[in-house]
Parts: C-alpha cells; sequence; structure tokens
C-alpha cells in the first residue's frame, strides 16, 4: 500500500505542480483536462472525503464509548451504536447483543461530533503548523504507548497460521484498509511552495509513508499478537476493546491507564482527521458550484464568518447522519474505491498532459517516465480488485448518479454551456 501511494504521490505532484493555486485534485483536473473529468473526480472525491469521515466518526463514537466506560458510565446500546449491524454485535465476552441486520437505534456520539464540528467549520478555523505538529506527536505518542506496552503481553500463537486467508486475503485486506492513507497526497500539494520541488518533494512524500508504514505495521504485529485476528473484524475500536480484554484478564493499574491514555490520543487524533476531510469535503462542493456544475447555493458565503456556510453544512449533514446509521466496514469498503479511482485518474492525467501538453511548465516532474504513473494506474486497479462486488455495484451507481446530474443538470449551466 505504501509503494502505491508513494507512486501516486508523485503523479500527483507533478499534477500539483502545474498549476499555480492551491487546491484539490478537482481543481487541478479541471483547469488541465477538461470539465467532465472534473466532473467525475470531483463527485468521487465527495464520496471518498464523506464515506472516510463516516469510517472515522464511527470509531470516534466506539472511543468515546469506551472513554465513559472507563469512567463507569454505560449510555443504553440503543443509542450508542449504528441502526445496521451486517455483523451482530457482541460483548467483550462474545454474548449476542444484536443479532446481524438492522435495529432501532442510532449512533448518537458519531452524529454529535460530525455536527459539533461543522458548527466549529462554519464559524471559521485556523490551522497552524503548531497546533499541528502537537496533534501529530500526540497522536504518535499514543501509538509508540500501544506497540511498547501491549509487546509484554504477546501470544505468538496468535500469529499462526501468518496467513489465514492466503495471498488472497492479504489483497483483499489491503483493499479494505487502503483508506488509512488518505492524507499523504496533501504533501504534494505543496510543491509550489518547495525550494527544490524536485528533491524536496519525493522525499517528503516517501519519508511520510515510511513513517506511516512502520507504525502501522507496529500496531499491525502487537494487536493480532494480543488477540486472534478474527476476533477484530467489524470493531470500530480494535486497538482500545483488545486494551479492555488484556486488562480484565491481567489488572494492572498500567495497563488501564494505558487505555485511557490511549483512548484520549485516539479521540483527538480522529477529531483532527474529520476536521480536515470535511474542510476537504466542503471545499469541492464550493469549487464545483463556484464553476456552475452545481447549484449556486452551495457557493454562498456567510456574511459574518466569510465561510462556505452552506456547503459546510450540507456536508456536516451528508455524513452525520449515515454515520448514526450505518457500519464502519460499509464505509471503508466506499472510501477506499473511491480513494483508488480518484488516485487512477491522477495518475491517468499526468501521462495524458505529458502527450498533450508537453510543454507546460512543471514544478516538479515524477522520475522515470511513464513508468511510475504505469504502476500506480495497475497497482490501484489491482487493489480495487480486491474489494468485494457488493462495493463495486455501489461504487458503479453513485457514479451513474452522479453522470446523470452531469448531462442533465451541469453541463447546461457550467461556464463552458455557451460554447457547447
Amino acid at each position: 500500500m505504501a509503494i502505491v501511494c508513494a507512486f501516486t504521490g508523485l503523479c500527483y505532484a507533478e499534477l500539483a505542480s502545474m498549476i499555480p493555486i492551491a487546491g484539490s485534485a478537482y481543481t487541478y483536473t479541471y483547469a488541465t483536462l477538461g470539465e467532465l473529468v472534473a466532473w467525475i473526480i470531483g463527485w468521487d472525491l465527495i464520496l471518498e472525503y464523506a464515506f472516510s469521515n463516516m469510517a472515522v466518526s464511527v470509531g470516534f463514537a466506539e472511543h468515546a464509548v469506551g472513554f465513559l466506560d472507563w469512567f463507569g458510565i454505560h449510555p443504553n446500546l440503543r443509542w450508542i451504536s449504528p441502526a445496521y449491524l451486517p455483523s451482530g454485535l457482541t460483548d467483550l465476552q462474545g454474548n449476542m447483543l444484536y443479532a446481524p441486520g438492522w435495529h432501532l437505534g442510532f449512533n448518537i456520539p458519531a452524529f454529535l461530533i460530525v455536527m459539533l464540528l461543522t458548527m466549529v467549520l462554519v464559524r471559521g478555523i485556523r490551522e497552524s503548523a503548531e497546533t499541528n505538529n502537537v496533534m501529530v506527536l500526540l497522536k504518535i505518542a499514543a501509538i509508540l504507548l500501544f506497540i511498547g506496552v501491549g509487546a509484554h503481553f504477546i501470544h505468538p500463537s496468535n500469529w499462526k497460521p501468518f496467513y489465514p486467508n492466503g495471498w488472497s486475503g492479504v489483497l483483499t485486506g489491503g483493499s479494505i484498509i487502503f483508506f488509512t492513507y488518505i492524507g499523504f497526497d496533501s504533501v504534494s500539494t505543496a510543491a509550489e511552495e518547495c525550494k527544490n520541488p524536485q528533491r524536496d518533494v519525493p522525499i517528503g512524500i516517501i519519508a511520510t509513508l515510511i513513517i506511516c508504514t512502520i507504525l502501522y505495521i507496529g500496531v499491525a504485529v502487537v494487536l493480532t499478537g494480543l488477540i486472534k485476528w478474527d476476533s477484530l473484524i467489524d470493531d470500530a475500536a480494535p486497538v482500545v476493546n483488545t486494551l479492555k480484554k488484556v486488562y480484565l484478564a491481567h489488572p494492572t493499574a498500567t495497563l488501564n491507564w494505558t487505555r485511557l491514555a490511549i483512548l484520549i490520543g485516539a479521540m483527538l487524533g480522529m477529531i483532527s482527521s474529520i476536521l480536515v476531510f470535511q474542510i476537504g469535503q466542503a471545499r469541492v462542493w464550493f469549487a464545483m458550484s463556484r464553476d456552475r456544475l452545481l447549484p449556486s447555493v452551495f457557493s454562498k458565503v456567510h456574511p459574518r464568518f466569510r465561510t462556505p456556510s452552506v456547503a459546510t453544512w450540507v456536508a456536516g449533514f451528508v455524513v452525520g447522519v449515515p454515520a448514526g446509521l450505518l457500519d464502519i466496514g460499509t464505509f471503508s469498503d466506499l472510501s477506499n474505491i473511491g480513494t483508488l479511482f480518484a488516485f487512477v485518474l491522477v495518475s491517468a492525467g499526468v501521462l495524458i498532459l505529458r502527450y498533450k501538453d508537453p510543454g507546460r511548465r512543471r514544478g516538479f516532474r515524477c522520475p522515470g517516465g511513464p513508468v511510475l504513473p504505469v504502476l500506480s494506474i495497475l497497482f490501484c486497479v489491482l487493489l480495487m480488485a480486491g474489494l468485494p462486488i457488493i462495493t463495486w455495484i455501489r461504487f458503479f451507481v453513485w457514479l451513474a448518479i452522479g453522470l446523470v446530474i452531469y448531462f442533465f443538470y451541469s453541463r447546461k449551466r457550467s461556464e463552458f454551456a455557451s460554447a457547447k
């Protein structure tokens, strides 16, 4: 996954360096590849950002419930779990609390965190490098704490068999957790700000991915050593729930306080993630509305706070309501396929622009000629192939809805409509 992201990140960097303004893949493709491709990738980015945040907000809710549990507070189960549970819901002892399927309930913590952060974004928020660095350090500290403490309770027998579902299972697993790498492309968008982009951008992307991959591997090794892998299925907070199981078996103050520290670190990390991607999603709505591909109401700016308030509120409800109803697995699968499809389009865009516009200034050029963009496309398609068929069906339905909107609404009202 890190290798795929490195290839795609370098493609992102080249595309971003060709456009002298900050922006997302939608902005780049609109300026270079035209309206239809931009619509497709913008519609796809809405899917990616929305569903990744739905998954993160469900994870946050599970951690918030764990935080209350640490203090002995146990809310009504109906209002802290999704209405749809494809694998049902069990307690830590394996007792069935809800059968698989739909039940009367709503994940209030998942809904509330999205709406609270939406209110913050409407009022406006300034991200500082210092605040961001503190958040990153807290998240890394929580990860290292889990690895350091959890390593003392590993049972090597839990790693046998090491490939329980064979290489096809490895491919599917990689496809399912791919959305955890979303965000690396933000490094690529800073290509224009680098003193030496040809050197600095690859170093920034590859170093970021190496560090993240080492941390991911460390967590996965310790987590699957603490507990059998199949008991982690559909668990929205596997680390803290596993720590609680270990604590119940070995009740020590160290484990108890470690669990609390990781809960706090994880929640802070997820809040920052939700904020970043809610900003990104609202900006995509805003940009597409500004280009007249969506109704003009989405590009309205708040008269006092000067933020895209309508787009931000819409993005909030689009994420918050489904987060209260559905499980984390459904969200992560759709986020993965949306992300991978966007990566394919960006990599293809680099190849097309090298052919159509070879003389355009590039602050950064992806090394290796066409090799890395082609490898990026192939590996992204390979990972997409590992996703369940139901995810593909939902994805094609989403694209079909988007194309219907484009051809029957957006195409007739865009800034290029008169030329058509």
